[in-house]
């Protein structure tokens, strides 16, 4: 899957981390025997660009490169956060090209894209399956995996190997020089920081749940494998701990939860369901088990929100025949979280489910099939699924589902509860991912999955932690954004006790066990639809 050539979709001051500045060095003179690489850091602190430092490895190369251009060129620079490196030498031209990578480092996908850095234009986008999976789907049975030196460096290489595989086939097929991408800037969740970096990462699981690291040095790319960028330097987002990482760093960056005055809320449903609150003054985290159904990942015929998911349903509420759209078109082979959401909304106001999330009795429908499982509804018919299969959804998947679904609102009752406030008090709510490029707000509100908001309160932004992966390229003042944030970040942990479960046996209903949560929300009259028409 892959997408190719749009802009950055934020405005980003102008300070890129990676700059060409045309430079004409001073002839040196016997009156001004200053060194040739001494001359050109004490040009750039003339253009601003100081303190300046030469990789030691780099300095005979970069004196030939000055030499070579008469002394008359572009250096490409980039900046650590404390200093000015000097990345390159090239040769005049009316500007300098220069790219980076911003990377994804999800456990079940990895999202690439390449950037130009000054154009602030990504030039393409391209996602992977993560490799690891081979070793566990699950990020623990890879922590697990990983605790021998043998399993720790499988999984890394498998990991330096995808990534490498993919950058370069997108440099090919982009007409790009390797030698022209200045620098990768990653983020990813603690572990996956852990595997990226080769470091153990065991004793993020066990208590007191100690990483072995949460911030990591800017390095050149080649250190960590990535031998064919000779020019790059890396950037890997800082983690808050275990359970908060560099992706939800990036996913702040992103939202502008950390810049913003008024009360904000940052969803991030990939693995687990993690969640953000707060302001330019204080930021709470907490993370739970919400994730996998609500990515289509639990359910029989579920999936992530890639081409051929079902991500948008309606239903006929005469015929109860559903209308669904397929992502990238053509024939169905599963449906996503969000379309999931919505056939659930669907099914509970066509009165095909009560409150319970059971299929009414007595109902007649031909789209519905008694199996052993029990009743189940036709999503799609044999002849609009990619294998030939009719698509059921089970009263087993929707239980399942509206056990997810109860989570997500029972951990954002309480991280609210938590630190005095009310749903109302939130001026927006970012929701990230896949999932929440193809959320409805109205159809989550309708099974009572988030709060019961003007829907102008609801923003899905995308892979939140590409996008402030990208940011930070074009805009090094990022930099020590991201370090404060992770300072100001306070983790809490909701532990599982009474007031948790009463709130989450609630939530287990359509919308809710408590209607006056969900006021604009409308509860079907209870007792089944019948057709004309035997099933």
């Amino acid at each position: 899957m892959h997408r190719t050539d749009f802009d950055v979709p934020v405005k980003l001051e102008n300070h890129p981390l990676i700059e060409s500045i045309a430079v004409d060095l001073p002839a040196p003179s016997l009156n001004d025997n200053t060194a040739d690489l001494d001359r050109l850091a004490r040009t750039l602190g003339q253009l601003g660009r100081s303190p300046v430092q030469i990789a030691p490895g780099k300095m005979n190369k970069l004196v030939r490169k000055i030499r070579g251009n008469d002394l008359c060129f572009r250096a490409v620079v980039g900046y650590t956060g404390t200093h000015w490196e000097v990345l390159d030498v090239v040769a005049r031209s009316p500007d300098s090209a220069v790219f980076g990578f911003a990377l994804d480092l999800g456990t079940s996908r990895l999202v690439f894209q390449l950037i130009d850095i000054a154009r602030k234009k990504v030039i393409r986008e391209v996602s992977e399956k993560n490799p690891q999976a081979v070793w566990g789907e699950d990020i623990l049975s890879r922590i697990i995996f990983a605790r021998d030196q043998e399993g720790l460096a499988l999984l890394r290489d498998s990991l330096v190997k995808a990534c490498s595989d993919a950058m370069l086939k997108m440099i090919e097929d982009s007409g790009i020089r390797a030698h022209c991408i200045y620098a990768v800037s990653c983020a990813g969740n603690t572990a996956m920081s852990h595997f990226f970096w080769g470091l153990d990462p065991s004793n993020i699981c066990r208590e007191p749940y100690i990483p072995a690291a949460n911030t990591f040095p800017i390095v050149r790319a080649k250190e960590l494998g990535f031998d064919f960028f000779p020019n790059a330097l890396l950037y890997l987002f800082p983690n808050v701990g275990s359970y908060v990482g560099g992706d939800i760093i990036s996913g702040v960056i992103a939202s502008g939860l950390n810049r913003s005055t008024g009360i904000q809320m940052l969803i991030d449903v990939g693995t687990n369901a993690e969640i953000v609150l707060g302001n330019s003054e204080w930021l709470m985290a907490c993370a739970g088990a919400a994730g996998p159904a609500l990515e289509g990942g639990v359910v029989e015929r579920g999936m992530q929100a890639v081409s051929g998911a079902i991500d948008k349903v309606r239903i006929d509420r005469k015929t109860l025949d559903p209308d669904f759209r397929v992502i990238g078109g053509g024939k169905a082979s599963g449906v996503c979280g969000s379309g999931l959401i919505e056939l659930v909304a669907e099914m509970f106001s066509s009165k095909i489910l009560n409150i319970q999330g059971k299929f009414s009795t007595g109902l007649r429908c031909p789209r519905l099939r008694n199996t052993p499982d029990g009743p189940a509804y036709v999503l799609a018919l044999s002849s609009q699924t990619g294998d030939g299969r009719e698509m059921l959804i089970s009263e087993i998947d929707i239980g399942i589902f509206l056990k997810s679904k109860a989570a997500m609102y029972t951990i954002l009752s309480l991280i609210c509860r938590k630190v005095g406030l009310s749903f109302g008090d939130l001026k927006n709510i970012y929701i990230a991912g896949n999932f929440g490029n193809h959320i409805d707000p109205e159809m989550a509100v309708r099974i009572g999955m988030i709060p019961d908001l003007p829907l102008e309160t609801y923003h899905g932004i995308g892979n939140s932690s590409l996008l402030g992966a990208s940011m930070l390229m074009c805009n090094r003042t990022l930099l020590a954004e991201a370090q404060k944030v992770r300072d100001m970040v306070t983790y809490i942990e909701l532990n599982v006790n009474i007031e948790l479960m009463n709130e989450f046996r609630g939530a287990l209903f359509i919308p809710h066990t408590d209607p006056k949560l969900f006021p604009s929300v409308r509860i079907p009259q209870s007792g089944p639809q019948s057709l004309n028409t035997q099933v």
